[in-house]
């Protein structure tokens, strides 16, 4: 392998992780966010020790569910994630696993109502 494309595969890496560490960080502000203001809707102090664990368990939660979702897609032979892979990721929470076929169902709801008040296309030949 010539050195350019090394140099290329190490300087794409870097970009990889620079963005990585981006997403990684603003979850992780997101999550403090939304602890806090949590903790104060409830009259509550929460120690910053505490949140940034809820924050970590939180982020390293997501990674997991991502590998996951994308497993159970893989396994099915696709290469993108559908709403039936995250349903799938929440079969042990019963609780969870409600809400998301709720949302699913909702979704498609909306989805055929947004279809059926779509005009049909003109045929040709024909005015208005």
């Amino acid at each position: 392998m010539p050195m350019e494309d090394n140099e290329a595969v190490y300087e794409k890496l870097g970009e990889t992780e620079k963005r990585f560490g981006l997403l990684r960080d603003r979850f992780r502000l997101s999550v403090i966010a939304i602890s806090e203001a949590e903790a104060k809707k409830q009259g509550l102090e929460i120690a910053e020790s505490v949140v940034a664990c809820i924050s970590d368990l939180a982020f390293k939660f997501t990674e997991v569910l991502a590998n996951d979702v994308g497993l159970f897609a893989q396994h099915a032979g696709r290469k993108s994630i559908n709403m039936e892979d995250v349903i799938l990721s929440a079969h042990r929470n019963e609780h969870l696993l409600g809400l998301l076929r709720s949302f699913s169902n909702d979704l498609k709801g909306k989805e055929q109502k947004i279809g059926k008040t779509r005009k049909r296309p003109l045929k040709e030949g024909t005015l208005s």
